[in-house]
């Protein structure tokens, strides 16, 4: 599947806020960010003084959803009808069905330190899903399931690092992390609060229901 493979700095500087894409170098004073913190481009600096449309805001929210977990637009527009059909709120159930992605998973139990990190392990099949071999970046996790990283893969000198940070490292309430087995498994759907991205999901909502 097709994905950005330019420099990510750029759209965090393009949405006008960190986006944390580079994982531990976003704590920086590495992070291009902090160093320029205007839209990327010939007239970046100017646009930040632009009033911007309802629909312009309502873009940009949904943009940085997409580039948070990395979707394309076709996926991104299907993932928000499924939210539509189901119950309860829209932009909620959005954000709920995003955050069960299995690289999201991945990247919140702490085995990457960014999701596309998260997403490149798991395509090459470094991680088990109730004990069988899953590499396919949006599978939909579901409660009770349980993530293991595959006995090989705890030898690669990439994820070695990252399970042995574990026992530091915290988790999200409707995770379980057992990290001496380096193993994680899925209690519960999050709730709203505790998903914490800088994105008003309810404008996404108002977009697509233009």
């Amino acid at each position: 599947m097709a994905r950005y493979t330019g420099p990510v700095c750029r759209l965090c500087r393009r949405e006008t806020t960190k986006l944390y894409l580079k994982g531990e170098r976003c704590y920086t004073d590495k992070c291009a960010f902090e160093r320029r913190a205007f839209a990327p481009g010939q007239h970046g600096q100017t646009q930040s003084r632009k009033k911007t449309s309802e629909y312009g805001t309502q873009l940009r929210e949904k943009q940085k959803a997409r580039r948070i977990y990395g979707i394309l637009e076709n996926q991104f527009a299907a993932y928000f009808e499924k939210a539509e059909r189901q119950k309860g709120v829209t932009g909620e159930n959005l954000l709920v069905i995003l955050e069960r992605r299995l690289d999201n998973v991945v990247f919140r139990l702490g085995f990457a330190s960014s999701r596309n990190e998260a997403r490149q392990l798991t395509r090459h099949s470094h991680f088990l899903v109730n004990g069988k071999r899953v590499n396919i970046p949006s599978f939909q996790v579901k409660v009770g399931d349980v993530i293991t990283v595959t006995e090989k893969s705890k030898e690669s000198p990439r994820l070695k690092e990252a399970i042995e940070d574990l026992a530091q490292k915290s988790v999200p309430a409707w995770l379980e992390l057992d990290a001496a087995a380096a193993t994680g498994r899925i209690a519960r759907y999050p709730h709203r609060e505790e998903i914490d991205i800088p994105v008003q999901e309810q404008m996404i909502v108002e977009l697509y229901s233009r």
